[in-house]
């Protein structure tokens, strides 16, 4: 009897549901189908970034910690892996405080307020002035791993020979006064670059070539100046104790580089395979430009040249991702290559500054090309959200006057921003290891652990 009546409600049940749904007007039908399709396209632009999320952290750790710690000698290791793991951590507390707010709220051109502080807001829903169809969750922890690598980037300038307490403080304070206010100012609502969101000066940045890499290149000079050489080194002999190492970790970089550069399309979209093609095309011209300058040079064709070359490459077409043609990131690539190749191997030398594993002469350098390149190549038959035409190839030559200011904005704010930093960190903490310590390396001195024994 249980089950009889149990069978008359569910079938009364179907047969309401069946009765709704004939009565539905066409209006209704409709709704409920661009309903179904918008959770759909949520759902799966949330699922692509939040792989291209994961893809970015991967280019801190282990990417990035094993191309430095490939570079430098066996005493520094660990210590310098230790750079890319700390800030891992540190940025990403850093980042749910205040960081991304300062990053990403409204305040004016120049730098957000304290809207989110605390991730106050930051929940589910999306927020639409920054990407529409992912929750503002999602939105805030893809920054956050722009936030992480940006300063992790700086390290290899300063590399066997800054303390770690110096490290960290310094890391610290340029997150919070160097990059989230060029975020803002690039990126952000009302940010005085932001090409998008109310801009006074709109310059293109896809991906971070002024944000991520003039800033933290730049920054690296200073450090390399400001710190001075290595002990020994031009005396001495101080050869990358495992390119091995490297050379895994630029293979990951280039991997992880895709989500950097074809996430920031923010959906999953044909927006994020033109952004894909252009990295993985900007990345391979640029290995052979490296390697062909190398070879007329010293004869032969390098591993660390070819690896050089492809980082080169990733970050000169990291601005421009979004905005050109597969053959203009060929074009970007290649010369990225031959520039970069020439800061590093020649330039370098010339003045004689000790910037440890060329993270100016590659990210420096190679953002500034790649800045003022995207001026030249952007073109909105790639991104139709540019309004109107832009770069040379649509005949917009004032463009690239944008792109200069940008560029200009950020070699300035990292110039200036570092050297004050660095005086102030020194003043608190000291910024660099006595000779003793710098002896006996990093790992010991610094960790009380030693990666390789000195037998190895």
């Amino acid at each position: 009897m249980t089950k009889l009546r149990y069978l008359i409600s569910t079938l009364a049940f179907a047969g309401l549901a069946f009765a709704q749904a004939a009565t539905q007007t066409a209006d209704e039908k409709i709704a409920a189908l661009q309903a179904a399709v918008a959770s759909a396209q949520t759902a799966g632009d949330n699922a692509w970034m939040l792989t291209s999320s994961a893809l970015v952290l991967l280019m801190t750790g282990p990417a990035l910690a094993l191309f430095y710690s490939g570079l430098v000698r066996r005493k520094n290791v660990l210590g310098t892996m230790m750079q890319s793991f700390i800030l891992m951590a540190i940025v990403t507390v850093l980042w749910a405080f205040v960081g991304y707010s300062l990053a990403f709220g409204e305040a004016n051109p120049f730098i957000g307020d304290l809207r989110y502080a605390f991730l106050s807001g930051v929940g589910g829903a999306p927020q639409s002035d920054y990407a529409a169809t992912i929750p503002h969750l999602t939105w805030m922890v893809y920054q956050c791993m722009f936030a992480i690598i940006t300063p992790g980037l700086i390290c290899g300038a300063y590399a066997e020979r800054m303390k770690f307490s110096g490290m960290v403080l310094f890391s610290s304070l340029w997150l919070l006064l160097v990059y989230c206010p060029m975020a803002h100012m690039v990126w952000g609502k009302g940010g005085m670059f932001n090409a998008f969101l109310g801009g006074s000066i709109p310059a293109y940045d896809f991906a971070g070539g002024t944000v991520v890499h003039i800033t933290s290149g730049v920054s690296a000079l200073i450090c390399a100046l400001v710190l001075g050489p290595r002990k020994g080194y031009g005396r001495e002999p101080m050869k990358p104790h495992s390119l091995v190492l490297s050379f895994i970790g630029a293979c990951m970089l280039w991997v992880g580089w895709f989500g950097f550069n074809a996430g920031s399309a923010l959906s999953a979209g044909s927006l994020a395979s033109s952004a894909f093609v252009a990295t993985h095309f900007g990345a391979a011209a640029a290995t052979l430009g490296w390697l062909l300058a190398e070879t007329l040079k010293s004869g032969k064709p390098s591993v660390l040249g070819g690896i050089s070359g492809a980082v080169a490459g990733l970050v000169a077409i990291t601005p421009a991702s979004g905005f050109v043609t597969p053959m203009a990131a060929l074009v970007i690539g290649f010369a990225a290559g031959i520039f970069c190749f020439m800061m590093c191997a020649i330039v370098k030398n010339k003045f004689g500054y000790d910037d440890s594993l060329d993270a100016f002469g590659v990210h420096g350098m190679g953002g500034t090309l790649g800045a003022i390149l995207t001026g030249v190549f952007a073109t909105n038959q790639i991104n139709t959200a540019i309004k109107g035409p832009a770069g040379l190839v649509d005949g917009n030559p004032g463009q690239i006057t944008n792109q200069l200011i940008a560029t200009a904005v950020a070699w300035g704010l990292g110039l200036v921003g570092t050297f004050v930093l660095l005086k102030v960190t020194d003043m608190i903490t000291g910024v660099r290891v006595t000779a003793d310590e710098e002896q006996d390396g990093l790992d010991l001195s610094m960790h009380g652990e030693e990666g390789y024994s000195l037998e190895s």
